[in-house]
């Protein structure tokens, strides 16, 4: 693995490691996989699909007169580079809790504390070079696109609310063309990109992180 800065920090900062890879291609489970090898007490993961704006652009609506949630304007970039700032030095943030029901903010917040070790999951992880900059290891994760629909089908209906019909058009309106364009070239930032298969490689992050840790309060 290669890494873009030495780890010689204060005791109050946290590592910060980045975990891409489209939609349906196992992010937050790889990320739970490392949770769980490191420690709860000592990781916490900021999910992306928080920081969805309140309302999308209309300048990316889709023919059909649907937002864009696959495009990169779709997200708050200026709150999402304030909070990995603030748990890098050491300070808990309130993230948004977005509604993938009504496709806005509810109004409310979770609290992610600032552990040792912050992960950030999402589509766009490795897009934004100040972000990169913070990162201290960054992943992709590479899964075949029938794998990724299908996975994304069955969350989309299960726990969003989603008709057949409508994930399959917005696969095919936006998350494709959007993955080729934007999500698949962020791959050439990543440290290490990781396949369908992430037990092996969490198993080495963990181990890695846990090496990290050890000299650490």
């Amino acid at each position: 693995m290669g890494y873009n800065r030495s780890f010689a920090m204060t005791n109050q900062q946290s590592y910060l490691i980045g975990i891409c890879g489209g939609s349906g291609s196992g992010k937050t489970t790889f990320a739970h996989k490392i949770l769980k090898h490191v420690g709860a007490g000592k990781v916490s993961v900021l999910h992306m699909d928080a920081y969805y704006l309140h309302e999308q652009p209309r300048e990316h609506y889709t023919g059909a007169g649907h937002p864009n949630f696959d495009h990169p304007a779709a997200f708050d970039w200026d709150l999402l580079r304030q909070h990995l700032r603030a748990l890098r030095e050491g300070a808990p943030v309130q993230t948004p809790v977005y509604d993938f029901t009504r496709n806005a903010r509810s109004g409310e917040t979770d609290e992610v504390p600032a552990t040792r070790v912050v992960m950030l999951e999402g589509i766009f992880t490795l897009f934004d070079q100040t972000i990169r900059d913070l990162l201290d290891i960054k992943c992709f994760l590479q899964v075949d696109s029938d794998i990724r629909f299908t996975r994304r089908l069955h969350r989309d209906v299960k726990e969003r609310g989603r008709s057949l019909e409508s994930v399959i058009a917005q696969y095919y309106d936006t998350v494709r063309p959007m993955y080729q364009k934007y999500l698949d070239p962020q791959r050439q930032y990543a440290d290490f990109v990781v396949g369908e298969e992430t037990d092996v490689a969490s198993l080495i992050l963990a181990a890695r992180l846990r090496e990290l840790l050890a000299g650490t309060p």
